[in-house]
């Protein structure tokens, strides 16, 4: 058994969709983000430093280069042979509109890429981008907008000096949507100053909006932040792996089986991470969520709005 045989994976929709293994390369273009440069605010938010997940390295070499050596590790580790071009580090639609073409073309132009995934602030997908990126899928390449929203409570957004709220991630699907664009939403499971009650409601809330994808991450606590010095000072506790797990199955379990999840946990390197250590373990975390699923004899949409209308017909 494996975690797609209770929750619907990315891996596992791109299985069926292409008949093989394809596997998203992390790019680092060199982009910026408007809530450090000064546009929306500096500092960026309390919990961000983003060589935690993305080296600084990678920004000093061509996206050709990042993808051929994402390749030898991803198709050593899986197996696969495809990708998609996953534009992960800041805020990736943030530049002008040719710009932006030139960057996502040199990925696409490498010969096993078919698609893109374009990681990015709900605040920053004006029309022309969204125009772009749906050029790029009527040539028929895979195209995944992720919008990086973490809450859908503007006082829990305001509180991580986020600099946009819920009305702005709620604008950005509707009008990504008109262009015929998938969602894929990040959630952040252990937020300051939230309860299970807060996450629950912020996975309602993107449901109801229609969105396609979802990532859970859990709030990590990494040197050079904000949220740091709030850890040091008592002021923020991390959620413990046992409670992540459960919230997280929970929520799983909520979650209409259409909706394909891209990622239940998230990680950071050893040498930034502070706090919880188990943010370290992925596959530990993945595999202690998949092993409380099936002690709950459970699975993604059992709990479902849309699954416990259809039981209330019957």
């Amino acid at each position: 058994m494996s975690l797609s045989d209770y929750v619907t994976t990315f891996g596992q929709h791109m299985q069926k969709q292409h008949g093989k293994r394809i596997h998203k390369i992390a790019i680092n273009a060199g982009f910026t983000c408007p809530n450090r440069d000064g546009s929306k605010g500096i500092g960026g938010c309390t919990f961000c430093n983003n060589a935690s997940f993305n080296p600084a390295e990678k920004k000093t070499l061509s996206i050709s280069s990042q993808i051929c050596a994402g390749e030898k590790v991803i198709s050593k580790r899986t197996g696969a042979k495809t990708y998609l071009a996953y534009f992960q580090a800041y805020t990736n639609t943030y530049a002008e509109v040719d710009e932006l073409a030139r960057q996502y073309e040199q990925a696409l132009a490498h010969k096993n890429i078919c698609g893109l995934s374009i990681g990015t602030r709900p605040d920053c997908v004006p029309d022309e981008v969204l125009d772009l990126l749906s050029h790029y899928k009527q040539q028929g390449h895979d195209v995944w907008l992720e919008l990086g929203l973490q809450s859908a409570h503007d006082d829990s957004l305001k509180a991580v000096n986020r600099g946009h709220g819920f009305a702005e991630y709620a604008n950005a699907i509707k009008a990504a949507h008109q262009y015929s664009l998938p969602v894929c939403t990040h959630l952040i499971l252990g937020m300051p100053g939230e309860n299970f009650m807060h996450m629950e409601e912020s996975l309602r809330r993107v449901i109801e909006l229609g969105v396609e994808g979802i990532k859970l991450h859990p709030m990590h606590i990494v040197k050079g932040t904000q949220l740091a010095k709030q850890w040091k000072q008592g002021l923020y506790k991390p959620l413990s792996m046992g409670d992540y797990i459960n919230i997280a199955a929970t929520l799983i379990e909520q979650t209409p089986e259409d909706i394909i999840y891209h990622r239940v946990t998230g990680t950071a390197q050893n040498e930034l991470l502070l706090a919880p250590n188990w943010c370290s373990k992925k596959w530990i975390v993945i595999n202690g969520i998949e092993d409380e699923l099936k002690r709950r004899h459970s699975y993604q949409g059992k709990f479902s709005l849309d699954n416990l209308s259809r039981q209330e017909m019957h």
